[in-house]
């Protein structure tokens, strides 16, 4: 079939781990923890920080016995004292186009998913979640059936980076040649919703000593939380990018419920103010195709005015099936045809390619419905 499944737990590092964990927190929480636990002196704090950053974000270490320019008996006190240990990989799922989708779990009823694309942006984008369930209901989309359970910390956040360059085997970071050169949060959730966490594990996927993915190659997909896109883009400085799906109130009512708070126009004078908004620094507007909803020409013209003087481009996105949906997506030569009337109208407008759909990991797709997969892979391992 194509789909390949990792089933397996024997692999899989010990749930919750009793020790506070280093690999999610800032340099500045760092080298408080180590002072806090009286490991180093607070005068070399900052020092023994940095040097353990590298560690683990640029050489990926698990294990403080690998931490070779450290002093054994630092190393001893380190390992007592801390966990550098990865979360459950609950389940491994490769597609037939080479997408890979993670299903990790951080703590217990604390599962997310999480996407690694091939060929998207310079050589691959892994798409990170900001919450567990989603508080939205946008109606096209699968996570939005899932209530929201919690945010995300930024340890979780980053600690889906790390899952997915363990399984890339790109430790140390690589400066050429990345597999994995982009990261997007347009997983599960809202994350100006979860504004705090996002940011600090920005500050630390975008470290040059350490993970080192630009700002520039990180963006962040918003709804339309219009309140928080200017701390967004002065705290992260991330490129955003929009969920708009319709050019009028009424109909993004009804797709994306929160535009009854935050209505088209408000959320248009809030993406133009947004800090670093230039040629060089366009908005993405993401667009899901639904046929005979959104999909008419008089509607990608309306999309033209509306987005009229904003540096942006339009990704089109054919829409992703998943069960119980209400909509079909629209037909190839529809998306062919809308998109040329933005073209027209000066803006770049790629059409998404659908990846991952077979392992429901395609835009829209993403929800911990796994356990079904799960449960119906391990029947047919039981029946075989």
């Amino acid at each position: 079939m194509g789909v390949t499944l990792d089933l397996s737990r024997g692999a899989s590092t010990p749930l919750a781990p009793a020790k506070p964990n280093l690999c999610g927190l800032t340099r500045a929480e760092l080298a408080q923890a180590l002072v806090e636990a009286d490991v180093v002196r607070p005068e070399k704090a900052k020092m023994r920080a940095s040097q353990l950053w590298r560690w683990i974000h640029h050489y990926g270490v698990t294990d403080f016995t690998a931490m070779t320019d450290v002093a054994k008996e630092m190393r001893a006190s380190l390992a007592d004292a801390f966990s550098l240990a990865r979360p459950e990989i609950v389940e491994r799922q490769v597609s037939r186009d080479g997408t890979r989708k993670w299903l990790i779990r951080t703590a217990p009823g604390i599962e997310i998913e999480t996407v690694y694309i091939p060929d998207v942006g310079r050589s691959g984008a892994l798409c990170v979640s900001s919450q567990v369930g989603c508080t939205l209901n946008c109606t096209f989309c699968h996570t939005g059936t899932q209530a929201l359970v919690r945010n995300l910390t930024a340890a979780e956040i980053v600690a889906q980076v790390q899952v997915a360059r363990d399984d890339l085997s790109e430790w140390p970071s690589p400066k050429e040649d990345r597999r994995l050169s982009n990261i997007v949060f347009m997983g599960m959730g809202e994350p100006l919703y979860n504004l705090d966490n996002v940011a600090a594990a920005i500050d630390i996927i975008a470290d040059g000593e350490g993970i080192a993915i630009s700002r520039r190659r990180i963006t962040v997909s918003t709804s339309g939380v219009v309140p928080e896109l200017k701390a967004l883009g002065e705290r992260t400085q991330a490129m955003l990018a929009i969920s708009l799906h319709a050019t009028n109130d009424a109909l993004r009512e009804t797709l994306v419920p929160l535009n009854k708070k935050y209505p088209i126009a408000e959320l248009m004078a809030g993406i133009r103010a947004y800090p670093g908004l230039a040629n060089t620094k366009r908005v993405t507007f993401e667009y899901v195709m639904l046929k005979g909803v959104n999909d008419s020409p008089a509607e990608a013209k309306a999309l033209v005015q509306l987005l009229k003087g904003i540096p942006a481009k339009i990704n089109l996105i054919p829409f992703n099936p998943w069960p119980g949906s209400p909509y079909v997506c629209s037909d190839w030569k529809t998306i062919e045809a809308f998109a040329a009337i933005l073209n027209r109208g000066g803006y770049a407008s790629p059409i998404r390619t659908p990846r991952g759909r077979d392992i429901l990991a395609a835009c829209g797709q993403l929800k911990s419905e796994s356990e079904k997969l799960r449960a119906s892979a391990r029947r047919k391992l039981t029946n075989s």
